[in-house]
C-alpha cells in the first residue's frame, strides 16, 4: 500500500536531487551501491549494540537511494534490466541487514531468544514474500495482489519503532517496548502477506491452465483480445 502512494510522493520530492547527482556525473548504479552500503553500516554497526536511534538515523539517510537511483535512470534515459536486477537484489541485502541487526542485538546484550527468533522470521519471511511475487511473474502470472505488509510497510514499521525505542537511551521511559511490538506486527503481517500471494498465484495459475485447456479461441486464453483479460503489472515486492 505504501509503495503505491509514498513512492510517488518521494519520487517527486527527490527529482531535483537526482538531477543534481546526474549533473555531477554520478551513475544510478553507484547510488544503489552506496545506499545499500550505508543501510548495512547503520544496521550492523549500531543495532547490535542497541543504539537504535542513531542506527535508524543513518539508515534513513541512505534508504532513499532506492528511489533516487531509479529516478536518475529515468531522467538519464538509461533504465535497464540490469539496473532493475541490481536494485532488487541489493534491496534484499539491505532488508536482511536491518533484521539481522535486530537479531544480533537480541541474541547478545538484548538477551531475548524469542525476539531474536521473531527478528529472524521477519528477515526470512520478507525475503520469501518478495520471492513469491518474482517467481509468480517469472512463470507468466500477474500476481495481482496488494499484500498487507510489503517492503515499504516492513521498513516503515520497524525503523520508526526502532528510532523511537532508541530514545530510551536518552531517558524516555518505557518507549523501548515499541520495537518488540513492531517486530511482532511485521512477523504476523508478513505471514499474512505470504498467504495472500500464495493463494493469488494458485488462483491465477488455475485460471491460466483452464484457459489454455479450453483452447486459443476461448475467452481469456493467451493470445486473444478480450475485454475481460487481466492486465499485466504489479507493485514493487
Amino acid at each position: 500500500m505504501l509503495n503505491k502512494y509514498a513512492r510517488a510522493f518521494f519520487t517527486r520530492v527527490l527529482t531535483p536531487f537526482a538531477a543534481f547527482l546526474l549533473r555531477r556525473g554520478v551513475s544510478p548504479d553507484a547510488v544503489t551501491l552506496i545506499g545499500t552500503a550505508g543501510v548495512m553500516a547503520g544496521a550492523l554497526v549500531f543495532f547490535p549494540r542497541g543504539e537504535f536511534f542513531w542506527g535508524t538515523i543513518v539508515i534513513t539517510l541512505f534508504v532513499f537511494s532506492d528511489l533516487v537511483d531509479g529516478n536518475m535512470a529515468r531522467q538519464a534515459g538509461v533504465s535497464s534490466r540490469w539496473g532493475a536486477f541490481l536494485d532488487s537484489t541489493l534491496d534484499r541485502v539491505a532488508d536482511g541487514a536491518i533484521f539481522g541487526g535486530f537479531a544480533l542485538w537480541y541474541a547478545g546484550n538484548g538477551d531475548n531468544d524469542v525476539l531474536c527468533a521473531v527478528s529472524i522470521f521477519c528477515l526470512a519471511s520478507g525475503q520469501v514474500v518478495s520471492y513469491t511475487k518474482a517467481r509468480g511473474e517469472s512463470i507468466g502470472l500477474p500476481v495481482a495482489v496488494n499484500g498487507l505488509i510489503e517492503r515499504a510497510e516492513r521498513l516503515v514499521i520497524s525503523l520508526v519503532a526502532a528510532g523511537l525505542a532508541g530514545l530510551h537511551a536518552f531517558g524516555v521511559p518505557g518507549i523501548d517496548v515499541l520495537l518488540p511490538i513492531a517486530l511482532w506486527i511485521v512477523a504476523v503481517g508478513s505471514l499474512v502477506t505470504l498467504g495472500q500471494r500464495v493463494v493469488t498465484v494458485r488462483r491465477e495459475s488455475a485460471e491460466a491452465e483452464a484457459a489454455a485447456a479450453a483452447g486459443p479461441d476461448a475467452p481469456g486464453a493467451p493470445g486473444t483480445d478480450t475485454a475481460g483479460a487481466r492486465p499485466q503489472g504489479g507493485e514493487t515486492p
